[in-house]
């Protein structure tokens, strides 16, 4: 459904730092470097995530209520991504576990949410059975 998308950042370097970490378990790597942004996408594909410092060179900043999920391989996938961005400068918004059916998310799902050290909300979910 997406094309790709964006999340600005404060600290291109520090950001991509974590952005290299967190994305790792996922699948994702690093597919162009430009002076102001990166793209990191699956190997052979287009980037679908860009990590950049804003066109109009105003601060970067987040949206309340916006967050970007991953789609993780496994639930280990989600536990890595969890573990990468509390070691890379990202802070926790939820911890890796099941999530519940009563508050509105599939049965199965395992997911974890973070926040980038710009403060970007992003969270690595998984709805198989394991």
């Amino acid at each position: 459904m997406l094309l790709y998308t964006t999340v600005g950042a404060h600290d291109l370097k520090t950001s991509c730092k974590f952005y290299d970490a967190v994305l790792k378990p996922l699948g994702y790597v690093r597919l162009k470097e430009l002076a102001t942004e990166v793209g990191y996408g699956p190997k052979g594909d287009r980037p679908r995530i860009w990590v950049l410092r804003p066109v109009n060179r105003l601060p970067a900043t987040y949206g309340n209520g916006t967050m970007i999920c991953f789609d993780a391989p496994s639930r280990k996938a989600v536990d890595e991504f969890h573990a990468a961005a509390l070691d890379n400068g990202g802070y926790d918004e939820g911890k890796p576990g099941i999530r519940s059916v009563e508050d509105g998310f599939f049965p199965n799902y395992y997911a974890a949410f973070v926040r980038d050290p710009t403060g970007n909300k992003l969270s690595a979910g998984c709805d198989k059975p394991e």
